[in-house]
């Protein structure tokens, strides 16, 4: 049996607990990166991330605006046009996520065609 001194706790780290507690819940990493080539429309965001519904994406869009990752800024026109665009914190998130989207290429690429 190990002694009281050899054990260690390990706990996660509070940021990073912070940024999972954003960026890891489904559809909303996918959203930022997309975001990241430039401001969308509503139905172009939907086009882009495949699969995520109407209800889910407008959920998901406030809880980035509310993050402070996504902005949405509305044309009047006519006609009345809304586009959705990353905010500078949202920007600095961009090469995080290719390093991501690289690292998984190489280290789980087998793993999703299993």
């Amino acid at each position: 049996m190990a002694a009281a001194d050899d054990l260690q706790v390990h706990q996660c780290d509070a940021a990073i607990t912070l940024a999972f507690s954003i960026l890891g819940k489904r559809w909303n990493g996918m959203i930022v990166a997309v975001l990241g080539a430039g401001p969308l429309s509503f139905a172009a965001l939907r086009r882009a991330v495949t699969g995520i519904s109407d209800a889910v994406l407008s959920d998901r869009l406030s809880e980035l605006a509310d993050a402070g990752l996504v902005t949405r800024s509305v044309d009047p026109g006519p006609p009345v046009a809304v586009a959705y665009a990353l905010t500078a914190s949202g920007e600095e998130l961009q090469p995080v996520l290719q390093e991501l989207g690289r690292w998984a290429l190489e280290n789980l690429a087998d793993a999703a065609h299993r």
